[in-house]
């Protein structure tokens, strides 16, 4: 290769030069997202930002993304080696597009389809002979359906194969050119075929965009001189994250909570993280082994919980690459819930949102100081589907609800937030969700008293009442109903999540409840996941778990009592009971009485 700009080594190259590479490639990932939100098709993508995007060197090192969801882009990393593996290296083209979508090779359930391509210098100046590889792009995004043997989601499929049709690393582009069989293949494969394959084309969009610009890049300053400021972003990735190792304590922490399942007996997930000088170690060995339920995690998912809560306390305020997580290693035994073995079913892939909290709460023992108490533990989705009375099409539309954060040591938790495992992850807007479904929505409102009592109270979750308009189909997916979260240094866990029915008559013929919470409560039909069909005036309530408190909720300042019970976020009965804080009848502190409930 003839490269007038290319230097010997990485010690040669100004940090300017390094600086200006990072942050084009950061750049390049960013307009890959946008291509990406202004092409998609479904609400999903555009409005939800259920996707992630990443850029690697020819290595398959991570060298940029733009995260949307947490968990895709971890997955992404562990997905392109095993593209890889099943193309070869060697029978890669430019112009190649891959499809991916095999749950134990790309890290997540079937609908998350992963979408790959080899980026080549090509070009026109670009001789035949030195067309050499450069890197590859990524995209990851949710499809709406792609013949799963039930609309909208699966919440109860006992092996894989009931989980949609599966690509395991399958040129849809050879050479530059679509292969219409397979989209053929997708287009009668699909309930949607027409939003499917639209959002295919917008994936592929965003690669093309990765891969302009990272030739570009090349091109302006030649091969080497990228790879090597690439080089000294990796080394520095992994220098800073083995120094924040070393400033943790050392020692080996654990912590046990549970996922509902689909029959509310409990799913055991239990973490075990060890710190060792600048070595970084998680252990899922002591959680359930794999289950015939569709709750079990890839081990390609189960690398991205660990490195989205390592980055989280080692490096979080710099974009991403893969020397950060050179310190990180983990365990899960083959076969086990969280390294799930074909034709284990891995379509409700909850539990690996869950365990993000679990890891969380092992390295709370050891480090109260630096990590919040438990969030509401979950994204709960409501999610509708069925036949549009205009247009006679199937359509599908979702919507993830925020919970409540935990508070630290030094604030109140944050409410009605996405769950941190969804970073930009929205919800769709009322606006559009009843222009694109036969619903209204009669409330949407922090729920009061849902944010764990402490010194520092855990942030509010939420309740939305979807009002039915019309014949739909619809389902939830939640997997913490029955168990609580926790709080640090004596403050109290959240409110719990769950979804409460107000059906008319015949609904044991027309909703499968899966998870039946009635029992919990003394009023109303609460339940976890369910599906069925809902006529007009029927009401489907989501209410979201709360955060957890951290400290004695007897030591909050009384008047931070005060104004969240004028505000709304805990009832005057709760500032009595929980807080140890009376009120008079026009809101003002009755110190007497406060001072006569505080010292019993």
């Amino acid at each position: 290769m003839n490269d007038s700009n290319a230097t010997n080594g990485t010690d040669d190259i100004d940090a300017a030069t390094v600086e200006v590479v990072r942050n084009y490639l950061t750049s390049a990932a960013t307009e890959m997202q946008r291509t990406l939100i202004r092409t998609a098709y479904n609400t999903i993508i555009y409005e939800i930002l259920d996707f992630g995007i990443s850029l690697y060197d020819r290595d398959r090192n991570l060298i940029a993304d733009s995260p949307g969801l947490a968990l895709f882009l971890g997955a992404n990393d562990y997905a392109l080696e095993k593209v890889v593996d099943h193309v070869g290296e060697e029978n890669m083209n430019p112009g190649d597009v891959i499809l991916m979508n095999y749950p134990y090779w790309s890290s997540t359930h079937t609908l998350d389809v992963g979408v790959f391509a080899p980026i080549f210098r090509e070009g026109p100046d670009v001789p035949p002979e030195e067309n050499e590889l450069i890197g590859y792009a990524a995209t990851r995004a949710h499809w709406l359906d792609l013949g799963a043997k039930d609309e909208g989601y699966v919440l109860d499929s006992t092996d894989v194969h009931q989980e949609g049709m599966i690509f395991p690393g399958t040129k849809v582009h050879k050479e530059g050119e679509p292969d219409e069989e397979i989209l053929d293949l997708i287009r009668f494969n699909s309930r949607i075929p027409d939003k499917v394959l639209g959002d295919l084309n917008a994936q592929i969009a965003a690669i093309r965009t990765g891969k302009r610009r990272l030739r570009e890049l090349h091109g302006k300053y030649g091969g080497e001189t990228v790879e090597a400021c690439i080089e000294r972003v990796q080394n520095h990735g992994e220098r800073t994250a083995r120094e924040a190792v070393r400033e943790l304590p050392d020692g080996t922490w654990s912590a046990v909570d549970y996922a509902d399942g689909t029959t509310g007996d409990g799913i055991r997930i239990e973490v075990e993280v060890t710190i060792d000088g600048d070595e970084f170690h998680v252990d899922f060995s002591g959680s359930s082994e794999q289950v015939d339920e569709p709750l079990n995690i890839p081990r390609g998912m189960t690398e991205t919980v660990c490195k989205l809560c390592f980055k989280a306390i080692t490096t979080p305020e710099e974009t991403s690459n893969a020397g950060q997580y050179a310190p990180l290693s983990l365990h899960a035994p083959e076969g086990s819930l969280f390294n799930a073995t074909y034709p284990a079913p891995t379509f409700t892939i909850w539990t690996g949102i869950i365990s993000v909290d679990v890891v969380f709460k092992a390295l709370a023992k050891a480090m109260p100081e630096r990590i919040p108490a438990s969030s509401g533990g979950d994204i709960p989705d409501i999610m509708l589907f069925g036949q549009d009375p205009e247009t006679g099409r199937q359509f599908v539309e979702a919507n993830n609800d925020a919970v409540g954060w935990g508070a630290t040591d030094d604030h109140d938790g944050a409410s009605a937030i996405m769950h941190l495992t969804e970073t930009m992850v929205q919800n769709i807007p009322v606006e559009v969700f009843e222009n694109k479904a036969p619903v209204a929505f009669d409330e949407l409102s922090l729920r009061q008293d849902s944010g764990g009592p402490g010194e520092h109270r855990g942030g509010l979750g939420l309740r939305r009442d979807y009002r039915v308009e019309g014949p739909v189909g619809a389902l939830s997916i939640i997997q913490k109903t029955r168990e609580t979260g926790w709080g640090i240094d004596g403050g109290d866990p959240g409110a719990k999540n769950g979804v409460v029915l107000d059906l008319h008559d015949n609904a044991d013929d027309r909703v499968q409840v899966l998870v039946d919470n009635t029992d919990i409560y003394d009023d109303e039909m609460w339940v976890g996941m369910f599906r069925g069909t809902f006529r007009k005036g029927e009401v489907i309530s989501n209410r979201t778990g709360g955060g957890g408190g951290y400290g004695n909720p007897s030591d909050r300042d009384p008047e931070a009592v005060r104004e969240d019970v004028i505000d709304g976020y805990v009832s005057r009965e709760a500032a009595r009971e929980e807080y140890d804080v009376a009120l008079t009848e026009d809101d003002e502190i009755d110190c007497e009485e406060t001072d006569r409930l505080r010292s019993n």
